[in-house]
Formats: structure tokens, sequence, C-alpha cells
């Protein structure tokens, strides 16, 4: 077997410090300098490979189509590569392309899974496709051109919000989720956390609790809130995790019934809409109550009990009856449901709602008409 697979490519001239080129190849080859590596996490939590599960209708319609004589597929595989790879000017924009073979190929499948695995059985046929390959400086280089290449496709969101804490470097509007997708991460992962191994992500199916619902609680409370406080100090983020954390522990400790075993359709407490109205009481509770910790969350959201309708009964809201598996995740009644619970924790003071300013200025109405 030789030891490395050339190719003839064209090269494009486009970043200084990056080699980008292309070239024909059959799906047996690009198998033997590429892999597709499906994103996991270790027994550690550690993040591994960033591609999604495949999707079997999908190679099957693709692999029946390219069956036929006259199919074509004129969409390129995209490849990256951080080693294993040497490019060898030939001039007038052509190069050669020497990858090694080894027991685990070099290259990655950056796009294109699909089409890949779809073309690999038809052994009779030696038909190729475009390669669009890149050299990436290194492994956080590479999942920044997958996030990048991919985010205009209909990926899993919950992926790439997964991938972001990884990767340096990206557009604003990433990289401001980017640290509530790795505290949810965390919080879904550390040990003891009281939401562990509940969060569905990418990584972990078998979760119940929306990821992007605990991300918005995060996000909002760094904009606004409690973690915004916290991050002031150098153990910030542990400070941050702590404080998510002893929350739901509360919730838990308050209802009981309504979160064991639950799921968001049997549940409203674990549905998206709860967990993120509950991150709004999470800040009432925080701000006029002084509660940080588990014991004193618990005791400021102890008069939610008798208010609820998390399972069954009704909401009793100030203008409407509402059934309890009517409150849906959408912007209106999360904004109802929170304004309600808000009101709960907030009146337990007894103070009038002119003295209850929140940190930076606001009354918490306000705050829960800014961040929503």
């Amino acid at each position: 077997m030789p030891k490395s697979l050339t190719f003839r490519a064209v090269k494009a001239q486009q970043s200084k410090t990056h080699d980008v080129f292309a070239f024909a190849a059959t799906a047996q080859q690009v198998f033997q300098i590429a892999r597709i590596e499906r994103a996991g996490r270790s027994e550690t939590g550690d993040l591994f490979g960033f591609q999604r599960p495949q999707v079997a209708q999908h190679i099957h319609e693709i692999r029946d189509y390219l069956k036929k004589e006259d199919a074509v597929l004129p969409n390129s595989i995209v490849l990256a590569f951080v080693d294993g790879v040497k490019v060898k000017d030939l001039g007038k924009g052509v190069v050669e392309v020497k990858v090694s073979l080894n027991d685990v190929p070099p290259g990655l499948v950056v796009d294109g899974q699909q089409r890949l695995s779809a073309l690999l059985p038809l052994n009779e046929r030696d038909f190729q496709v475009f390669v669009s390959a890149i050299v990436c400086r290194d492994e956080e280089e590479l999942r920044r051109q997958f996030i990048l290449i991919n985010n205009t496709r209909p990926l899993p969101k919950e992926l790439i919000y997964e991938l972001l804490p990884s990767v340096k470097g990206l557009p604003h509007r990433m990289s401001i989720r980017s640290f509530a997708a790795e505290l949810t991460t965390r919080l879904n992962y550390t040990k003891g956390s009281s939401l562990e191994g509940r969060i569905k992500q990418h990584t972990n199916p078998r979760g119940i609790i929306s990821s992007t619902a605990v991300q918005r609680v995060v996000m909002n409370s760094r904009s606004n809130g409690a973690i915004r406080e916290v991050l002031n100090y150098e153990d910030g983020q542990d400070r941050a995790l702590n404080l998510i954390s002893d929350f739901f522990w509360a919730v838990r400790q308050a209802f009981p019934e309504a979160w064991e075993g639950m799921t968001p359709k049997a549940s409203r407490l674990v549905h998206s809409a709860g967990i993120i109205a509950l991150g709004y009481a999470m800040e009432i509770a925080y701000a006029l109550h002084g509660a940080r910790d588990r014991e004193s969350f618990r005791r400021a959201i102890e008069c939610l009990k008798g208010h609820t309708a998390w399972t069954s009964g009704t909401w009793q809201f100030s203008n409407e009856l509402r059934p309890w598996n009517k409150i849906q995740n959408t912007p209106p009644d999360i904004r109802l449901l929170s304004d309600f619970l808000v009101r709960i924790v907030r009146d337990q003071s007894g103070r009038t709602a002119d003295e209850r300013l929140l940190p930076h200025g606001m009354h918490d109405e306000q705050r829960v008409l800014a961040v929503n």
C-alpha cells in the first residue's frame, strides 16, 4: 500500500496564511486521506469531534440518484488538514498535494459528509467528486472553519453552540453566546450540579431541558443581572456556575413533583418557558432578597408554592386564566409567565414598587422587559 496519495490541484489566491486548493478524487481516496469525526464527549466531559450524526434517509436518496449513469455531483466535499499534507507549487496556480496515509487519516471532513457516505458503497463506478481543502494552523482554526462554513446551512444549533466555547475570533453575534454555551455545558457535565446530565445537547441527546433555554437564563443574567455582578470577581465563572446550580437545586427542592422524572410535555417547570421565566425569578431573589446559595434561594422562592400550575390546574394571571399546559415557548407567553413569577417573589418583601430598585437603576418589571 502506498504511504501517500498525490493529487494535482488548483490553488486559490486567498489568505496568505492558509493553503486553499481543489482537486478531483473518488470517495475511496477521500476516505483514505480524511475521516468523519462525530461530535461527542469523553467520560470527563471533554468535547471531541464536531460532525452531526448521519441522516440515513438523506444518504439513501443521494445514493439512489448516484446509481444513475448520467448522475452528476458538482458540489464539493470540503476537507481540512492540520498536518500530514505537503503542498508543492508547480506554477501558474497549479500545485502538487501529497497526503500521508496513516492508520488515522490526517484530514477531517468539514462539509459534505452525507454525499461522501452515499458515494462510498458505489465501488463499481470510478465516480470522482470535487474536493476543496484548506490547511489550518491548529485544531482551533479547524473548528472555526467548520463553524463558519456550516453556519448558513441547516446544522443543529445545539451542535454549533457546543462548539463555540472552543473557538476564538468568531463574529460578534456568535461570540456573545459563547460564554452562555460554555456555562451551560459545565452545568450539564459538572458532578454535583443541579442540572448534571439533564440538559439536552448534541452530545447529550437524552437530556430533557433545552440547552437554549438555559443559555437564555445565563445571557439574561450576564446582560443585567447576578452573573454580571459575580463576573467582577477573579473566580467569577465558577461563582456563576454555582449560582445557577444552587438556584435550580432550590427549584428542585421546592417543586420535586414537577421536576423529578418529568419532561417538558408533562411539566411546565422543565419546559423552556418555565426555565427562562424562573431565571427572572432568580434575579429578583438575588437582587431583592440577597439570595446567594441554595438555602437562601429556596427561602426566596418558597412563596411561589400554591400559585403555580406546573403539571395541572390553571394559571391565574392578572388578566386571564390559562390551562397549565397552554403556556408555550413563545415571547408573549414567556413574558406573561416571567412577570407573574417575578411579582410573587418581589411582593413577599412588603415594600412598594417604587422602593424596589434593582442594581444598575432598574425596577424589576423594567428588567424583565429589557432582557426579553
